[in-house]
């Protein structure tokens, strides 16, 4: 493994984790931050839908802006977003701006995670994307699972605006090593299906929506977390 290709193993990484641990690190934060900015449950369960459900609608669109923009140009464009709703999450005076800033960390978190793959992909040979992948997924799978333990620890030692305040130095840091350390990549050469590209998003949408809606409600995961 060159030097180049451990930085990109290590930025893509290092922005995964942060990406995946922000879907579950505020679920054992719920309470506290339900006390503090005076939301209602119903209301509270928007907190963790809010980026969950633009995270997950937009993905492919992410991929498909990479492509045609530029990958690392992409990728770093999710990153400062999703770094700049952090800080907006932090500073969140009420519940309706909370759930606004999450909306938008997680328009980040779609361009970020498929483009982190795209770029490993193009830096490993395939005799050795097995293996950076694999790396890649172990990183990215401890963040999920850990997020819950996490996100109680930092609320209970710290306060729960330090959950999301964590991912503004990390996220400056990768903006800045990607630009030093990853070259510019791009897909195929082809024009931008719109058409295609909403009926996506729609679809996305509908089947996120319902699936998301009736497994895994956060106000379940909120009760959970009181017990």
């Amino acid at each position: 493994m060159t030097t180049k290709q451990r930085w990109v193993l290590a930025l893509t990484s290092a922005a995964s984790f942060m990406i995946a641990l922000d879907t579950t690190v505020v679920t054992t934060a719920l309470s506290t931050i339900r006390r503090d900015l005076g939301a209602s449950v119903e209301t509270l369960e928007w907190v963790v839908n809010a980026y969950v459900l633009t995270f997950a609608v937009l993905l492919l669109t992410g991929a498909a802006l990479g492509d045609r923009f530029g990958r690392r140009r992409m990728f770093v464009a999710g990153l400062a977003t999703f770094t700049v709703a952090s800080a907006a999450c932090a500073l969140a005076p009420t519940i309706g701006l909370m759930i606004a800033a999450r909306a938008v960390q997680g328009v980040g978190a779609a361009l970020v995670l498929p483009l982190a793959i795209t770029q490993l992909s193009a830096a490993f040979s395939a005799e050795q994307r097995g293996k950076a992948l694999g790396i890649w997924s172990g990183i990215t799978g401890l963040a999920t699972f850990g997020g819950p333990f996490i996100g109680g620890a930092v609320a209970q030692g710290l306060a729960w605006q330090w959950i999301f305040w964590i991912n503004v130095p990390v996220g400056l840091l990768a903006v800045a090593f990607t630009f030093l350390r990853i070259n510019e990549s791009r897909g195929p050469n082809r024009g931008l299906d719109a058409g295609g590209v909403v009926l996506a998003i729609g679809g996305s949408l509908g089947l996120v929506w319902d699936w998301y809606g009736e497994t895994l409600p956060a106000g379940a995961a909120w009760r959970w977390s009181r017990r």
